[in-house]
């Protein structure tokens, strides 16, 4: 009775925790618990969960090393486990009590660990595969009964609502994460002018989602009718595009008859080919010149018609795999890529078509000239012949009147047959005779005028009437070109307007305000620009849906127009992001008077469907000539004046400062360096001594980052530091510091000084990495320290910024140990309640306080405060920043007797901190 007692409880812990939705490996190490518990004869027990290959991979179990192996460096090959492969296929429980007498096992496993029984079972969930669970001796049978294995069953099931949990948080994660990508996507495609800015963006997102940069498009050759040739390399591509073109020109290669790009254009489905060399469809030969060992292939489509294929080839590894999300998601950047390139493409159809028509008529203008010609020599009967001609064909007298015209003209112009004889030509256009003019000379763009007072636009041509050198008067021949303006205005709009707020673009943004500022040269007048943009945008696109942030746009381009001066021009950049152009001011308060219309503006809600919403706006300004001579520096700077603004809540604004624009981009300059560092050991560690004032003993050095850049020598912490968190590289290179601090702590104490302690600094993003304790863990153990000689130093922010996570790791790294300081105590803003719930060994007083203790009585105070608190806490404490001999007599009147400084060091590099410090003990 106590058994099941014991059991319930554990599944109704388990039970809670997978309710209070924790991480999946704390879930699944307390099944591995419970089944260990439950089997007192299981030696191991382990759970494998599926990789996107296919295998199974060790994931958590006890013990967790096995062998000299962490459990998830195991992976379960099935053409050997034949025992994993049943369970795999028939989703059931095995049980083989006697290894002995059955070979399906793994035998390399069985001989290896000397496994007598073994208990397989599959993790499953409404008939899902998630995962396997092995429970197996080590030399001694556990003979489990049925009900013993029922037990497991029961905490496996568990297992299975646990990880089906996670993989479904996963795959909503995922899903949002590339419905934000297709909409960046689609953004940047929105603003793309031409098609190889199109196609650069489909490379670099399909690159992004495959991790391939080696894509390649083919397009179907309009001047080869269904002919795919190669069209455009991405420029991440480990070939250049030159080559690339030029290897299928030498080598002759006909991609008409290739097997693979006609099945994509057929079926107008992605094709994945793991292995080239092992498929028939291929063209081996051109895979061998290109080094292609695998390939993907992505039909692009658009409106139902193939535009040609996205080749994405593998040029290192043997087998080519992609996941089928993945696969399916590179498809859609494909998709949306192939309509915004059939845009372009019917724009280029329409350029030709009207280039075609403009050839037309000017074929047709010279036959009619012919035909005038003869018609000189001819008799009336030359008007049978116009009224067969499809062009307005009129002719007029030397007083202008009309002596003729075909039935093509009378009926484009309104008119009965034979209405127009005799009546005077300005009836239909403003005519004026020129007999010093060439024979034939064309109008374009020139409108005629109807019966009922209606215009319409025509090209048309006026040739001479001559008999020898004598002018009897002239032939008009016209065409409606009525659709043809319209077609021009409407790809002029979609050129040069933006689509859904109908303001103008960039383009036309950009030939505005060089236009203006040709017309400013020589005066004193100025022009200013705002670069605005919207917050909390993505929020109301995220939680109302896009059709509601299309609301709100048209709205904001609203308002905006509605708030600036009539000889303002509102612009919209794309996605959030709006300009206005202030021209010809003469002071700053008049921009400043903008300014707060446009604030005034964003007080009121946005009504998006019934839904109120508060919209504030960040602004930056820029003024020519002073922040920039040209629309794309006045642009520029703008945009980083407002990011200046970004940096506080609601609505504000900054102008341009040159500082802003230098530390924009120092600041890029030193992220892309950065990214080299580690690896062109560029990086190093500095050591600053930590010293009992009451020996001058070194008691412990704290490690300290240094990075020595190639040409800009020694870059401050303050500089490098920011942008490593931001970027993810404290990770690696957090790592780094670590395992070098430790193999020098190591050194030292074998030179004899065994009792020397490492400090090292742990960023907020290195203790917010899930595997942050297994790595120091790993790191102690490969290295052979014991874990009292490390000493992990946080700030306050850092250990109250996410307090269960923090305590729990904290915790965690206690009992490997490990030795806790908080970093900088004084500085934060966490409750001094903390200290007792919080596993730490030492607080270090921050140097500020430090620097004017003597003469400062409030620093004096708030330095003996902490110190009195550390000792009432039974803590130890440590004084940065000490410099002076009156500090030293302070600090150690009031019994703290560690400290470091310049008083007793700089940091230091390894070699001279040995020489100064250890060699003479």
């Amino acid at each position: 009775m106590l058994e099941e007692q014991t059991r319930y409880s554990r599944l109704a812990h388990i039970t809670k925790l997978i309710n209070s939705k924790l991480e999946l490996r704390e879930v699944l190490e307390q099944v591995t618990l419970a089944i260990s518990e439950e089997i007192v004869q299981c030696d191991s027990v382990g759970i494998y969960l599926p990789e996107p290959d296919g295998q199974f991979k060790g994931y958590v179990g006890k013990p967790e090393v096995i062998n000299g192996m962490t459990l998830d460096m195991h992976v379960i090959d099935t053409d050997y486990d034949l025992l994993a492969k049943e369970v795999i296929e028939k989703k059931q429980t095995i049980y083989i009590p006697d290894t002995a007498k059955d070979n399906r096992p793994d035998p390399r496993a069985v001989e290896g660990f000397r496994i007598k029984s073994l208990l397989v079972l599959p993790i499953t969930y409404e008939d899902e595969m998630f995962g396997l669970v092995y429970l197996f001796d080590y030399g001694i049978t556990m003979n489990l009964t049925e009900d013993e294995i029922q037990t497991v069953e029961a905490y496996v099931n568990m297992a299975g609502v646990a990880v089906r949990n996670a993989t479904n948080l996963t795959r909503k994660e995922n899903l949002i994460a590339e419905k934000q990508l297709l909409l960046d996507l689609t953004r940047d495609l929105s603003m793309c002018s031409t098609m190889q800015e199109a196609l650069d963006k489909c490379f670099y997102y399909v690159g992004k989602v495959l991790n391939n940069f080696n894509t390649a498009v083919h397009l179907l050759d309009p001047l080869a009718g269904k002919k795919i040739k190669p069209a455009n390399l991405s420029r991440d591509s480990d070939w250049t595009e030159e080559e690339w073109i030029k290897t299928h020109g030498d080598n002759h290669i006909d991609q008409t008859n290739d097997r693979v790009l006609e099945e994509v254009c057929q079926t107008k489905r992605p094709l994945l080919i793991p292995d080239v060399f092992a498929d028939s469809r291929p063209n081996h030969d051109v895979c061998r010149k290109f080094g292609i060992k695998g390939m993907l292939m992505l039909p692009l489509v658009a409106t139902g018609e193939v535009l040609g294929a996205l080749a994405i080839p593998e040029l290192e590894k043997s087998v080519m795999f992609f996941s089928e999300a993945d696969i399916q998601l590179a498809q859609s950047i494909a998709d949306a890529t192939a309509s915004t390139l059939s845009n372009f493409l019917y724009m280029e159809k329409q350029e030709v078509i009207i280039e075609e028509r403009t050839s037309e008529i000017r074929i047709k203008n010279r036959e009619l000239e012919r035909v005038v010609s003869e018609l000189e020599t001819l008799s009336r009967e030359r008007e049978l012949i116009l009224n067969s001609a499809g062009e307005g064909i009129f002719g007029l007298d030397l007083e202008g009147n009309i002596t003729f015209c075909n039935p093509a003209s009378e009926s484009m112009l309104g008119y009965e047959k034979g209405e127009l004889i005799g009546k005077p030509s300005r009836i239909i256009f403003n005519w004026q005779m020129n007999s010093a003019a060439l024979s034939v000379y064309p109008e374009v763009s020139q409108k005629f005028f109807k019966k009922d007072g209606s215009s319409f636009s025509v090209e048309y041509v006026i040739s001479l009437i001559k008999e020898g050198k004598t002018i009897l008067g002239e032939v008009v021949t016209f065409r409606d070109i009525t659709e043809r303006k319209h077609l021009e205005e409407e790809i002029k709009h979609l050129a040069y307007y933006d689509s859904l707020t109908e303001l103008p673009n960039r383009v036309l943004l950009n030939d505005k305000i060089n236009q203006e500022l040709t017309d400013l040269q020589g005066s004193n007048l100025k022009l200013a620009l705002l670069y605005l943009d919207l917050d909390r945008f993505k929020l109301v696109n995220d939680s109302l849906g896009h059709s509601y942030g299309d609301v709100l746009l048209r709205e904001v381009a609203q308002r905006l127009s509605s708030s600036v001066p009539k000889s303002a021009i509102v612009s919209r950049q794309g996605g959030d992001e709006f300009t206005i152009v202030l021209p010809r001011i003469q002071s700053e308060q008049e921009v400043l008077t903008v300014v707060e219309s446009v604030i005034d503006s964003f007080a009121k809600p946005f009504s998006l469907k019934d839904n109120e919403v508060y919209v504030k706006t960040s602004i930056g300004i820029s003024v020519y000539p002073e922040d920039g001579k040209t629309a794309e520096d006045l642009i520029k700077n703008a945009d980083a004046a407002m990011y200046k603004s970004k940096e506080k809540s609601g609505t504000h604004y900054h102008f341009f400062e040159t500082e802003m624009s230098d530390r924009n981009m120092e600041s890029i300059l030193l992220e892309n360096a950065l990214y080299k560092a580690l690896d062109n050991e560029e990086l190093e560690i500095y050591y600053q001594p930590q010293i009992d004032s009451r020996s001058n003993t070194m008691i412990g050095v704290e490690a300290l980052l240094r990075w020595n850049h190639p040409t800009e020598g020694m870059v401050s912490p303050v500089h490098f530091i920011p942008i490593a968190e931001e970027t993810g590289l404290i990770i690696p290179i957090g790592r780094w510091v670590l395992i070098n601090a430790c193999k020098q702590l190591i050194e030292w104490h074998k030179l004899g000084h065994s009792s020397l302690c490492m400090s090292v600094n742990l960023s907020g993003r290195q203790f917010e990495e899930d595997n942050l304790v297994s790595m120091i863990e790993g790191i102690l153990q490969e290295l052979k320290l014991a874990p009292e000689f490390l000493h992990i130093e946080l700030t306050e922010n850092q250990i109250v910024k996410n307090t269960k996570v923090t305590m729990r790791k904290m915790k965690q790294l206690k009992e490997l140990g490990v030795k806790i300081a908080i970093d900088d105590f004084g500085t934060g803003y966490s409750s001094l309640g903390y200290l007792k719930n919080f596993p730490i060994d030492a607080l270090k007083i921050d140097k500020s306080f430090i620097q004017d203790v003597v003469e400062d009585n409030d620093n004096a105070a708030i330095t003996n405060t902490i110190i009195t608190l550390a000792q009432n806490l039974k803590l130890n404490v440590i004084a940065e920043g000490v410099e002076t001999e009156e500090q030293l007599e302070f600090l150690l009147s009031r019994n703290c007797t560690i400290m470091q400084g310049f008083f007793f060091s700089r940091p230091i590099k390894a070699e001279e901190l040995t020489k100064k410090y250890l060699l003479k003990f």
